[in-house]
């Protein structure tokens, strides 16, 4: 597009090569013959709408012309929300959010926009335009002077929540960049980015973090439920029940806890999650979430045990999965390291659950588990896997898993992950495969540079 040509230029040089009348072209844009005549004389504006209707009279893909009108009628004329706001929304629409950047990159400097651009920013979230969201609220974080303003914490947490992705290093990142303004949010936002953060820390195997947030989103689940005054208004904000925050608040404790090797605290605090007495009156929406935890409580109650030596439990926590599919990960996840770490034969439990040894996302009754933490579990399993068929000499399929472990891995930028399946290469040299060879460390880590290189043929 030649950037020195107007909109007028454009459509003049249509009708001349089409050889089209202003009245016809009228008919097939349905904009009016005179607004398009005053347009093309310089005696009237171009609304957005009718810019709309001009391009595709034109023949050419919604949004074409919109570089030209950020400049002729946002930024090189008078600035004025009237015009702004309904080309940010229209692009938001179309999802030609690079326009949008354009357009609010001039905004930045007139103050005055930003609580309109956080409004709007707020409407297209609630709508799930989440890509549209960021560069508004990227502005509204980079304008606000006040530094303790909702305003400013409240972009902070939309751009930590919508960035999030596979990309571990990335959520390192955001989780770092926002977690600066989690105590500045207005507590009702405050309950679900502390989760979120647990969440992601938990997926990056930041325990310490995990137990700064825990011990901060019980405390803060507790105060409010004594609040009975103001209970009812919170929660019309955050994404679940107060008693949700305090049970998975123990949750979290306890997985911080085994991973300190605390494993009689663990058991703690899985029956502290099981324990509502002090939950009065439930509703019918606490009770589900009670519910929830009592059944996780159960569950976890085996899955730690197994894990710090109680082998004897395997039969009994299968028992418990066949009839609890959405609990199969977790106990396969916990039967295949308590496998490695005791040395214990699971190859019918392995041949009985192939078909769950594959991704998938995990949910419960209260909706779907975090990504971030199922894709960390799922690589640990990845390379769990791999360490057990390795250890009983089936050296194709361990090396299968190793394998498939790190292209989770990279896919996800998961550097712990990678790592764990890079430990497992110096072991490898002690076992043979089905020809007889033992091979180094070095030979594999070739393999996998052949694997991965794009500029070496395997």
């Amino acid at each position: 597009m030649n950037s020195k040509a107007t909109i007028c230029d454009h459509l003049e040089r249509y009708l001349k090569n089409n050889r089209m009348t202003i009245h016809r072209f009228s008919e097939i844009s349905g904009v009016n013959s005179g607004t398009l005549s005053g347009t093309l004389k310089g005696l009237r504006p171009i609304g957005l709408n009718q810019l709309d209707r001009i391009t595709a009279g034109m023949g050419l893909p919604e949004g074409h012309l919109y570089e030209l009108y950020i400049h002729e009628y946002l930024i090189d004329a008078n600035l004025d929300w009237r015009r702004l706001r309904p080309f940010l929304y229209r692009c938001a629409e179309l999802g030609h959010v690079s326009y949008m950047e354009t357009a609010v990159r001039y905004v930045a400097d007139h103050l005055s926009y930003v609580p309109m651009l956080f409004e709007l920013a707020e409407q297209l979230y609630s709508e799930g335009k989440l890509e549209a969201c960021i560069p508004l609220y990227r502005c509204v974080a980079e304008s606000e002077k006040l530094q303790h303003s909702e305003r400013l914490a409240l972009s902070q947490y939309r751009l930590f929540s919508i960035g999030l992705s596979n990309d571990q290093s990335n959520n390192l990142t955001l989780a770092t960049q926002f977690e600066l303004f989690v105590q500045r949010l207005d507590e009702p936002y405050q309950f679900d980015a502390l989760n979120d953060l647990i969440n992601v820390y938990a997926s990056l195997r930041r325990w310490d973090k995990v137990k700064e947030f825990a011990d901060q989103l019980q405390i803060k689940a507790f105060i409010q439920y004594e609040a009975k005054k103001t209970l009812r208004e919170v929660e019309t904000k955050t994404k679940k029940k107060i008693v949700f925050y305090a049970l998975y608040s123990y949750l979290a404790l306890a997985e911080v806890s085994y991973q300190h090797g605390n494993y009689e605290e663990t058991l703690q605090y899985v029956s502290k999650y099981a324990d509502y007495s002090w939950i009065k009156d439930p509703t019918e929406e606490e009770k589900i979430v009670i519910l929830q935890f009592q059944d996780w409580s159960e569950g976890n109650n085996y899955y730690f045990r197994l894990l710090s030596g109680e082998t004897e439990l395997i039969q009994d926590y299968l028992k418990y999965i066949s009839d609890r599919k959405k609990e199969v990960f977790p106990a396969l996840c916990a039967i295949v390291t308590a496998a490695n770490r005791y040395n214990i034969n699971i190859d019918s439990v392995l041949d009985e659950y192939q078909s769950y040894l594959v991704y998938e996302e995990q949910s419960s009754r209260l909706g779907k588990m975090s990504k971030q933490y199922t894709n960390d579990q799922y690589g640990i399993l990845l390379a769990g896997l791999g360490t057990y068929y390795l250890r009983n000499n089936d050296y194709d399929r361990g090396v299968g898993y190793i394998r498939k472990g790190m292209e989770f891995a990279i896919e996800n930028m998961n550097k712990d992950g990678l790592l764990d399946c890079l430990g497992l290469f110096e072991d490898l040299q002690h076992y043979a495969t089905g020809r007889g060879a033992k091979p180094s460390a070095e030979q594999l880590i070739e393999k996998i540079q052949r694997l991965y290189s794009p500029h070496v043929k395997a």
